[in-house]
């Protein structure tokens, strides 16, 4: 056997087995330690990320879909007309004809205030109307007499022009009395209060046998019309243009939906738009006109409206999820088939329920990964855990959720 020279450093354990081991076992010995000693550095590191393993994530296809294009906002429901009554006249309210909360249709005796002292004095008007009256046909009569007799030489000019200057006199009188005649006539009017459109009654804030003041800050009752209803809301003052250019085309569509109602609760019509942008929240008002017959709507409750202003076709669209923002704006993770992802950056567009409109970046049928970005590299290996297999679908449920049991810290 070939002798075998070994140079090592000196060590007294390390001394003591070459002295009781052969020299060939101890061969085979150091080159099962340089072997084990190489073997960590044989293998080659993977692309993207080292040694690293496989990320768990959920994935989904971008999918091209109808998008609705809408404008998101919180509204107040208004009545769309309201009327305070108030007296006009001082005066005892003598009876209400009509209780809280009641429905009154336009004209319905509402309040009855004590009309006797407005009789009384619209009797009197009416009677010295009716004397001044009879004095201007006698002095009418009189002018007649005078005139022919003037120029007949029979009485003087000064006469007759006296007599002419009565008449006329009278005349204004009698239209100054007619005046106050048609002015007590309203004051006794003004005693009855009718309602002035259909409506709810609110609250009464004064009974029977009160004194009535005219003009008083406080209104008797308020009275609101429901049916029809609005809502009015803000929107961004630089969508406006948006919302003109809609409306060339079509009268647009608002959806409400109230608080603890996911689905709208009504449907309207835009029918109003401010005529100046607000310069300190640069907002600008718009209201809808709602029919309200099943009075889903009651003035003075929130909702969320939905502005719709037309519909985008095909557009390709992806989970929400799956459209990450970082430094240099929109981007996601491609899904390639050895199973490996690329960063991409894309154009997000709107977003519309649990789905983002994707302007440009992505073409359609290509897939995304929908969570577990946190530990993605571009290059890096995926583990896909969505519900099903590629190529089959949207990944789970169409909004990249994962449903089955992740390792590796997948997020």
């Amino acid at each position: 056997m070939t002798n075998v020279s070994l140079q090592y450093p000196y060590s007294p354990s390390f001394h003591w087995w070459c002295r009781v081991l052969p020299r060939p076992a101890l061969a085979f010995a150091l080159v099962l330690l340089l072997l084990a000693g190489c073997s960590g550095n044989g293998r080659e590191p993977e692309k993207g990320g080292g040694s690293r393993a496989a990320t768990a994530v959920t994935t989904a296809l971008c999918r091209t879909k109808d998008i609705p294009v809408v404008i998101a906002a919180t509204g107040r429901v208004e009545a769309s007309a309201s009327a305070g009554i108030k007296s006009q006249v001082n005066g005892i309210l003598e009876t209400v004809h009509f209780t809280e909360g009641q429905e009154v249709r336009q004209g319905d005796l509402l309040f009855r205030i004590d009309p006797r002292p407005y009789q009384a004095q619209l009797k009197a008007k009416e009677a010295l109307l009716a004397k001044d009256r009879a004095e201007l046909d006698n002095a009418a009569r009189e002018m007649a007499r005078y005139l022919p007799a003037a120029g007949k030489g029979y009485v003087s000019q000064t006469q007759a022009d006296q007599a002419a200057t009565r008449v006329a006199s009278l005349k204004a009188t009698v239209q100054a009395d007619q005046a106050a005649v048609d002015s007590a006539r309203l004051d006794l009017q003004y005693c009855t209060l009718t309602a002035p459109f259909d409506g709810l009654a609110g609250e009464i804030v004064i009974d029977a046998g009160n004194l009535v003041k005219a003009g008083d800050d406080v209104p008797l009752v308020t009275i609101n019309r429901i049916a029809p209803v609005s809502v009015a809301f803000d929107i961004a003052g630089e969508r406006l243009p948006e919302v003109q250019q809609a409306m060339r085309q079509s009268a647009l569509g608002v959806e409400v939906a109230l608080p603890g109602h996911q689905a709208a609760v009504a449907t309207g019509t835009l029918a109003f738009i401010d005529n100046a942008i607000d310069p300190a929240s640069g907002t600008i008002r718009l209201k809808a006109d709602f029919a309200n017959a099943g009075r889903e709507l009651w003035p003075g409750r929130l909702a969320a409206v939905t502005l719709q202003l037309g519909l985008r076709r095909n557009v390709p669209v992806v989970p929400s999820p799956a459209v990450q923002i970082g430094q240099d704006g929109a981007h996601v993770f491609i899904v390639r088939d050895d199973g490996t992802v690329a960063f991409r950056q894309v154009t997000a567009g709107i977003r519309f329920g649990s789905e983002t409109v994707i302007d440009k970046g992505l073409a359609a049928g290509e897939r995304v990964v929908t969570d577990g970005h946190l530990q993605l590299v571009d290059g890096g290996r995926i583990e896909d855990r969505s519900d099903q297999p590629a190529g089959t679908g949207t990944g789970t449920d169409g909004q990249g959720g994962a449903k089955a049991q992740r390792k590796d810290g997948g997020r």
